[in-house]
C-alpha cells in the first residue's frame, strides 16, 4: 500500500524541481546573455514481484512483474540556442552571433560568459560587471601585428594612448591646369605676366611637426609646357620642374619628381626625400582646379575612441586621424557547451564534461562573429515556460491526489478492526 504513497512523493519532489527551473528560467528573461535550462524526468527502480520465465516443453514463458517506485529528475540541461540580438549603439556591448563564448578572467581564473556588456575600470580594461576582465589579443606597438597563436591576455585600451608621428614622404596633386593659361610676352609694354597657379599643403617632419609645402605652376612659352617651383616654408627647393601635357590633355611627364633631403630646418630627427606625384593632373578647357589633395605624414596623436569589427579587431581612432589596430577578442568553444557549470553572474566554468575550451578569434572555425553596439538577449521563451508552468501544476497536483487517494486507503485498513 505505502509505494503508490512513495511513488507519489517522489513525483511531488520531481515536479518540484521542474517548476524551480521553469521558474529560474522565467526570472532571467531579460537578463544578457541567459540560456535556459530544462528539467527531464526518468523512471525511478522497480520493485520486481516475478522473474520473467522462458517457454517450457508444456507452458508458455511469462513476462515478469514489476511495480515501480515512482519518477526522478533524469537531468536538467542547458539549452544553447541563440538569443535574440537587441542593437544598443554603446561601444562596449559586444553580441556573438553563432557559437561560442567570451574569454573572461580575474587572476589565473579562466571563466566563460555570453552577456557581452563591457565596460572600462580605471586602468583602461574592459571588464564585466563583476570586474572580470575581457580576453584577447593586444597587438605589437610598433607594427601593429596580432598573434593569435600566442597566449591570451587581458585586453586594455587607455584612453591617451599614444601613436608615434610619421613623417611625410608623398604628397599627391590633382586636378585640372587650364589648357588656355598665358604664357605671358615680357617684349611686351607692359610686359604681360605669365598665368601663375598656386597649391598648399601642410606635411610633416620627423617629429610630427607640421610645415608648408608650396608649388607654384607657371605657364611655359612652349605649348603643353609648365614650370613646377616648390618651396617650403616660403624657401625654394631646388631648380624649377619642367612638366608636360600630350596634346589631348593627358600628362606626359614626368609623373613625379623627388625633392631629396629636405631640411625643415628645426633641427628636426632626419632630412626628408618627399616625392611630389603628379600623376593625377590633366590639362583640358576650363578652370583650374589643380591642388595638393593629399599626404603621408601625421603629427603625433592621442587616442580619442575605438571601434570593434565582426572579426574581433578593435581599432583605435587618434586625435590626428589616424586608426590603427588595437587588438582582438578571443572567443572559446567547447565541444559540449551543455557542460559547462554555471558560477552565477552569467559566467560558466569548464567542467569534466564539458571538453577543454579552443581559443581563437572570431569567425574562425566553430567560433560565431560579433555584433558590436549590440547585446544577446535571454533565450527564454515565454510561451513556453508558462505551458510548463501548467504542465509541472498538473503533474504536482495528480501527484498530490494519488498521496490523498493512498491515505484514504490505509484509513479504511484501519477501520477493519472497528
Amino acid at each position: 500500500m505505502l509505494r503508490s504513497m512513495f511513488a507519489a512523493v517522489s513525483g511531488l519532489r520531481a515536479h518540484q524541481t521542474m517548476m524551480d527551473v521553469v521558474g529560474n528560467n522565467i526570472a532571467n528573461v531579460n537578463t544578457t546573455g541567459f540560456k535556459s535550462s530544462r528539467a527531464t524526468f526518468q523512471e525511478a527502480l522497480n520493485q520486481t514481484l516475478r522473474g520473467a520465465s522462458g517457454t517450457g516443453p508444456a507452458t508458455a514463458g511469462t513476462n515478469a512483474m514489476q511495480i515501480g517506485l515512482g519518477s526522478q529528475i533524469a537531468s536538467i540541461d542547458g539549452v544553447f540556442t541563440q538569443g535574440s540580438t537587441q542593437m544598443t549603439g554603446r561601444t562596449g556591448d559586444l553580441a556573438i552571433q553563432g557559437e561560442g563564448f567570451f574569454v573572461v578572467g580575474q587572476g589565473n581564473e579562466r571563466s566563460y560568459t555570453r552577456a557581452g556588456g563591457f565596460g572600462f575600470d580605471e586602468s583602461g580594461y574592459l571588464a564585466t560587471p563583476g570586474g572580470a576582465r575581457l580576453q584577447g589579443w593586444m597587438a605589437d606597438q610598433a607594427t601593429g601585428a596580432i598573434n593569435t597563436n600566442g597566449a591570451i591576455t587581458a585586453i586594455q585600451l587607455p584612453m591617451g594612448q599614444t601613436i608615434a608621428p610619421k613623417a611625410t614622404d608623398r604628397v599627391e596633386l590633382l586636378g585640372n591646369l587650364p589648357a588656355d593659361a598665358s604664357a605671358g610676352d615680357a617684349a611686351a609694354t607692359p610686359p604681360v605676366p605669365a598665368d601663375v597657379f598656386n597649391t598648399s599643403i601642410t606635411v610633416y617632419d620627423s617629429k610630427g611637426e607640421p610645415h608648408d609645402i608650396a608649388i607654384s605652376m607657371t605657364k611655359d612659352a612652349a605649348d603643353n609646357t609648365w614650370s613646377f617651383q616648390p618651396s617650403v616654408n616660403g624657401t625654394d627647393v631646388g631648380a624649377a620642374q619642367t612638366v608636360t601635357f600630350n596634346a589631348d590633355g593627358t600628362l606626359n611627364g614626368p609623373g613625379s619628381f623627388t625633392l631629396e633631403g629636405v631640411d625643415f630646418g628645426n633641427g628636426s630627427a632626419t632630412d626628408q626625400d618627399i616625392t611630389i606625384d603628379l600623376g593625377g593632373l590633366v590639362q583640358f578647357g576650363g578652370s583650374a582646379t589643380a591642388e595638393a589633395r593629399s599626404q603621408t605624414g601625421s603629427a603625433m596623436g592621442f587616442l580619442r575612441s575605438f571601434e570593434f569589427g565582426a572579426d574581433g579587431t578593435v581599432t583605435g581612432r587618434f586625435s590626428n586621424g589616424q586608426t590603427k589596430l588595437l587588438g582582438m577578442v578571443a572567443i572559446a568553444t567547447f565541444n559540449n557547451p551543455a557542460g559547462l557549470v554555471r558560477e552565477g553572474e552569467s559566467l560558466f566554468t569548464v567542467s569534466a564534461n564539458s571538453g577543454e575550451p579552443i581559443v581563437g578569434r572570431p569567425g574562425a572555425g566553430d567560433a560565431g562573429s560579433l555584433a558590436p553596439g549590440s547585446l544577446e538577449m535571454s533565450n527564454v521563451d515565454l510561451a513556453q515556460e508558462f505551458t510548463n508552468l501548467i504542465i509541472a501544476q498538473r503533474g504536482f497536483q495528480a501527484n498530490s491526489r494519488g498521496i490523498t487517494a493512498s491515505d484514504e486507503l490505509l484509513q479504511e485498513l484501519v477501520n477493519l478492526k472497528r
